[in-house]
C-alpha cells in the first residue's frame, strides 16, 4: 500500500472516528430519563396549557412545578427545561410547567398579571396535581428563576403541601433590581464609565416615573429609554414596581435551595445571599454559588453569546452542557434529599 493511499485512510479514520464520538455525545447530552405529557389545567383566569415531564419508571412521583423568569416564556422555555426536568426525573420527581398567558396559543396575558396573580396560579396548577393518581402528592416542591423570587415566598406561606423551594437568582427588590440591571449590563457591554453612568442616571429618571405613578404618555415625552418599552410593558412594570420578597421570605416554612451564578447581570446576587441568610431559618437554608454561573446557570460563553451559531448549536444539540458544571446534579441531589 503507498504512503498517500495510508494517509488518506488514517484520515478517513480519523474524521469516521471524530463523527461517531461527537453522535454519541449528543445521544448521552439528549438522553432523558422523562416522557413528556401535554395537559390541560383549570386556572384562576381560564386554563393553563402545561407540559408533565414524567419520570420512565413506575409511580407514583414526586413532583416539582416550574415558576418562570420576566418574559413570554413557553412551557419548557424554548427547550432550556428539559436538562432540569430530566435531573428531577433521576431524583424520582415529575416536572410541571405550562405556557404563559398568551404565548403559544394559550388563552390571556401575562402582562395583564401581578406576581400575586402568578402565585395564585401556581396553587390552582398544585391544587390540580392532586387530581392526578401518578402524583405523590406528599412530595410537591416547587423550582423558580429570577421574577419567581417574589411568587415563591406566597405559595410557600399558602400551600401547606408545598414541602421544598428552589430559587435561582431570585429578586429581592424590583426597582433596585431594576437600578443593578442598567449598570451591569453597560459594564458587561464595555462601556465607558461615562456611558455607565449616563445608564443608570436614565434608569434613575425611569424609577423616579415609576414611583409617581406616570402614564405612558408621560414615560414616553421623558426620553429615559432610547427604545421605549410599550404601553402594555409599562403597565406591567408599574403594576408589579413594590415587589420586594424581604418580609415574605421570613416566613416561608419549607427546605430552601438557593442557587446563585456570580456573573448574574440582571439580579444583585450578593444582595439577594445577603437578604435572604438574615430573612430566612437557618435551618431551612441551603446556598450554593456558581462563581461561574450566568442569570440562568449557563456557562458563562453561553447565555451571553446567543447570536453565536456554536452557542446555539450546543444549546439545540446538547443542551445538558449549556449549564454551569455541578447545577443539574445539584438539583438532583437536593431533591432526593427531600423524600429521605
Amino acid at each position: 500500500m503507498s504512503r498517500r493511499r495510508r494517509l488518506t485512510l488514517v484520515a478517513l479514520g480519523t474524521v469516521v472516528a471524530l463523527v461517531l464520538g461527537v453522535a454519541v455525545w449528543i445521544l448521552i447530552a439528549k438522553d432523558y430519563a422523562f416522557h413528556e405529557e401535554r395537559v390541560t389545567i383549570p386556572g384562576p383566569r381560564g386554563e393553563l396549557h402545561g407540559v408533565l415531564a414524567i419520570p420512565s419508571d413506575d409511580g407514583p412521583h414526586g413532583l416539582v412545578v416550574f415558576v418562570h423568569d420576566d418574559g413570554p416564556a413557553d412551557a419548557d422555555d424554548d427547550g432550556h427545561y428539559r436538562p432540569l426536568w430530566d435531573a428531577f426525573a433521576q431524583a424520582g420527581f415529575a416536572s410541571l410547567s405550562w405556557d404563559k398567558p398568551g404565548v403559544a396559543d394559550a388563552p390571556g396575558d401575562w402582562l395583564d398579571q401581578t406576581m400575586h396573580d402568578r402565585a395564585t396560579e401556581v396553587d390552582s396548577v398544585i391544587a390540580w396535581a392532586h387530581t392526578r393518581d401518578d402524583i405523590d402528592t406528599t412530595q410537591v416542591g416547587a423550582w423558580g428563576i429570577g421574577q419567581a423570587g417574589w411568587v415563591l415566598p406566597e405559595v410557600a406561606q399558602a400551600r401547606p403541601d408545598l414541602r421544598f423551594m428552589i430559587a435561582v437568582d431570585p429578586a429581592i427588590d424590583w426597582l433596585r433590581r431594576e437600578q443593578y440591571a442598567a449598570r451591569a449590563e453597560a459594564v458587561a457591554d464595555g462601556d465607558s464609565p461615562e456611558d455607565v453612568a449616563a445608564a443608570v442616571d436614565r434608569r434613575a429618571r425611569r424609577t423616579a416615573l415609576i414611583r409617581r405613578n406616570a402614564d405612558y404618555r408621560a414615560y414616553l415625552d421623558s426620553h429615559v429609554d432610547e427604545d421605549p418599552m410599550p404601553a402594555a410593558r409599562w403597565a406591567f412594570v408599574k403594576r408589579n414596581a413594590n415587589s420586594d420578597s424581604t418580609a415574605a421570605l421570613k416566613t416561608i416554612p419549607v427546605p430552601t435551595l438557593l442557587l446563585l451564578g456570580g456573573r448574574d447581570r440582571g439580579v444583585d446576587v450578593a444582595e439577594t445571599e445577603r437578604v435572604y441568610r438574615r430573612q430566612v431559618q437557618p435551618d431551612l437554608l441551603t446556598v450554593k454559588d456558581f462563581p461561574d454561573g450566568t442569570h440562568r446557570l449557563t456557562r458563562n460563553d453561553i447565555e451571553y453569546r446567543g447570536g453565536d451559531i456554536r452557542t446555539l448549536g450546543r444549546s439545540i444539540l446538547a443542551p445538558k452542557t449549556i449549564y454551569v458544571p455541578h447545577y443539574l446534579d445539584t438539583l438532583r441531589v437536593f431533591a432526593k434529599r427531600q423524600t429521605e
